[in-house]
Parts: C-alpha cells; structure tokens; sequence
C-alpha cells in the first residue's frame, strides 16, 4: 500500500510539474526581444573582453567548446556557407575589405564580419557592403537569446554572440562566401570554428601582449592557431622569427603556406598623378595569376602589403573553383572605402582620423601621412588603451608629430593622458600637453593652426569612434 500510495504521488507530482530535470530547464527565465533596442540591452549584459582592462586569455575565458554550442542550438550556420579567415595583429580589417569587395565584384553574394565598430555596432555584419538591418539584428538576438540563457552556467561572452549572429546572418542570407576577421588572436578566438577555403596572415607585430604572448614568435603562434589541413595561408611580409613560426605551424598543420614577396612574387611603387592624386600600385605573379600594376584603394604603403595578402587570397580561392579573374579584383579594389584609415572628418581645419593602435601602426601612419597629404605643421591628438605598448606608440609619435594633445579615449581601459604626457616628455622636447575631454583637445588644437596645418587624431579606435560622432563635418562645435 505505501509503495503504491508513493507511485501515485509521483505520478501526480509528474503531471503537474513534468520531471525535475524539465522543470530545471523550464525555470530558466527566457528574454524576449522584440526590436534593436531591447537586442543592444541584451548583449550589454554579456561579458565584453574589448571593455576590459585585464582579461585571461585561457579556454574558459575563450572557449571554443562554447562556441560550438551555441552554434549547434541554432543549426551549425557556419556550415552552410564557404568562408575566408583573416588573422594577424594590423590590417587584417582592411584586408577583410578588400577581399571582401572583389568577391562582390566577381557576381558572388559576400558576407563581411569585422571587428570593432566606430558608431554602429552593425557595421560589423554586412553583406555586399549592407549593413544589417535593425529589424533582422533584433530578430538574429531572439533566436540566439534562449540558446545562450541553456548556457547560464557557462556564460556565452558578447564576442561569441555576435560572432554567432554574423553567421547566422549569412547562413539565413544564402551567401555564397564571408569573409570573417579574426577578434584577438586566433586559435581561441570565436571565429576559430570554420572551415575556410584559405586564410590570410596580415603583419605580425606587438599588440595584446599580456594574452598573446611578450614575443613575436609567441603572437604568430596564436595567429597560426587558425591554419586548418589542406587550406592556403597566404601572409603579408614578416619579420625573420615570425616566418620561421609560421612556416613551423603550417608544416605541423599540413597546409601551404605563401608569403608575399617570396612565393609570391610582389612589388609595388609610389607615385602621384593631378588626376588621382598620391597613391600605391601593386605587381604581383601567382602560378596562375598576374596582376599588373593594380591602384591599391587606401593610403599608406602599409596598405599595399595588405592588398597583396588580399590578392594571393583572390588567387588561393581562384584554385579552389571560384570565378574572378584579373579586371573583377581592379574593379572590386577600386570600390573599396574603410572607415578610420586616414579618414578626413572636417576639412576646415583639415582633420584625419586613423584607428592606429600600436607601435607598428602608428610608425606606418606617420608615414603614410609625410607621403600622402601635404601641410606645414601637424597636431596630434593621442590617446590609448593602457594594455597596449605605449612606450612604443610614443616612440613613433614624437618622431612624427610636431605638436601633441593627450587624451582619454572615454572607455575604462583608457590610458591617463597625464601619464602619457610624462611618458612622451622623457622622450621628447616637442610641444606636449593634456586635455581630459577630446572635446576640449580638438578646440585647442584649432586655436593653434593655421589653414595649412593638419589635425591627425589616433591612438584608439575608441577615439577614433568618438572623434567621428563629436567631431564629423556637420557638427557644430
């Protein structure tokens, strides 16, 4: 009597709740969006690495296995497209771009995932060079919102999400190909779960060090954590050590591994024509492929090693079945615009924005700008992320800059500018001073120019995000 008494108090007990494991399931509260607004609230929940100051590069704080899960509760949507992956410490977005475009030009339907944004966090999914929309983002989070919430106890970062909506985005798109950009690093890094059909190794130089490693070596091993069996590597000019890596990884991995200037034949020259004014060309012979004096779209001779990786990639997909073709790659090319690459917001005063962000990039950017754009004086406004070589960075700038302007960069991982103004003085006696508010730096910097001077503000894709909402053309200071 008592086990039967017991067999149906369980079995009331059941139709009321269900078992114990479907009602742990069922408690777990499911968020409801229903427009961008309510998608952006979201994701401001979920952990963000590019807020934070100090992060572990470990597998559970980049963790692939993760990933994966989540991809599988929304049907594996990074299986039902081909793909390029692009690694490296600078230039990999500009690549991206460039890739992407000729891809596009050649009649196929390119998804295009990049990271950070500078004012609309959509500018990091696109498809043929459209953003996604509001609506279709929103509707993107709703399906992935209750995959992520089964995973509270091992809680999807704002990274993983957002990776997982881009190819969600593509898959439900029917794109034929996207090119994905790596976030940091690569063999953990949340893209690190496709299959593509070649990658890309822009150059390798010293950036996140306290996760990537305090050598270049150690940071390209991280960037060869994306080579795959049997997949192209086509990679930018590298120092000696970092060539050496890459070739030891890619032996490893049992891939083919081409660096432009070696296997592939490259070169490329400057000039300057009163019709498109200064820019770069690029040569460059492929077993399969020559590519004749093609314009490289964005300033700076930096950009045409990247639009030589762009172009080897162009070649590696052209041997596995894709039709582009020479004429497609310059017309692609010539579409190509990329925010935040010597970028002219205002042009009284002339100002330019670059997102340079390290030491090796800030050296290509004072370059660039002596080699492109003609003026007698230049301000630059600076400011950093604390966690970036800023001895480095201030090592390039004061060899360029004939005036300086520290600032924040309005994020918590900003770098005091009163310690960089310390910084730069045992480096420098040039100009130098500090203004908290970039605001406040920008007024300062136009009450001491003249109309042919330049005001170059740098150092942070975070302000350089700021400086083109307070500071574009059409707004009033």
């Amino acid at each position: 009597m008592g086990n039967t008494v017991t067999k149906e108090s369980r079995s009331r007990k059941a139709t009321r709740t269900g078992s114990g494991t479907k009602r742990a399931r069922t408690a777990v509260p499911v968020t409801k969006i229903r427009n961008y607004r309510a998608a952006l609230k979201f994701l401001k929940t979920k952990t963000n690495y590019e807020n934070m100051v100090r992060v572990g590069y470990n597998s559970s704080n980049f963790n692939l296995s993760r990933m994966l899960r989540i991809l599988a509760g929304l049907g594996n949507p990074h299986r039902h497209f081909k793909s390029v992956h692009i690694a490296g410490t600078k230039g990999k977005g500009s690549t991206a771009h460039m890739v992407a475009a000729i891809l596009n030009q050649s009649g196929y339907r390119t998804g295009l995932y990049t990271s950070p944004h500078f004012l609309d966090l959509r500018e990091r999914i696109s498809i043929d060079n459209t953003l996604v929309t509001e609506a279709e983002f929103a509707r993107l989070m709703a399906k992935i919102a209750p995959v992520a919430e089964r995973l509270s106890k091992d809680n999807p970062t704002f990274f993983e999400l957002m990776t997982a909506a881009a190819f969600l985005h593509f898959a439900n798109s029917k794109v034929d190909i996207a090119v994905i950009e790596t976030g940091l690093g690569g063999r953990l890094d949340s893209t690190n779960v496709i299959k593509p059909e070649a990658c890309g190794i822009t150059s390798i130089s010293y950036d996140h060090m306290a996760q990537l490693g305090t050598t270049l070596e150690a940071i390209a091993e991280e960037k060869a954590g994306i080579f795959k069996p049997g997949i192209p590597i086509i990679s930018a000019p590298q120092p000696p050590g970092v060539k050496r890596v890459l070739r030891e990884q890619a032996e490893k991995t049992g891939c083919s591994l081409s660096f432009v200037g070696d296997e592939l034949a490259f070169s490329y020259r400057f000039e300057s024509s009163r019709i498109t004014g200064p820019h770069t060309r690029v040569c460059m012979t492929t077993p399969t492929t020559r590519f004749d004096h093609i314009q490289v779209p964005l300033l700076g001779e930096h950009q045409a090693h990247n639009c030589g990786v762009a172009l080897g990639i162009v070649d590696a997909l052209e041997q596995r079945g894709l039709e582009i073709g020479p004429q497609n790659a310059i017309d692609g090319l010539a579409k190509v615009k990329v925010q935040g690459r010597l970028e002219t917001i205002r042009t009284l005063p002339h100002t330019i924005v670059d997102a340079a962000h390290n030491a090796a990039s800030i050296r290509a950017l004072m370059r660039a700008i002596g080699q492109n754009i003609g003026y007698d004086s230049m301000v630059v406004i600076f400011g950093c992320s604390a966690d970036k070589d800023v001895d480095g960075m201030l090592d390039q700038l004061q060899i360029g800059a004939d005036k300086v302007i520290f600032t924040g960069t309005g994020t918590p991982r900003s770098c005091d500018p009163h310690e960089l103004l310390a910084g730069f003085q045992e480096k420098s006696y040039k100009m130098a001073m500090v203004e908290e508010r970039l605001i406040d730096a920008y007024r300062t910097a136009c009450n001491c120019i003249t109309r042919e001077d330049l005001i170059c503000i740098t150092g942070s894709v975070y302000l350089v995000g700021y400086a083109k909402r307070k500071l574009g053309s059409d707004v009033t200071l």
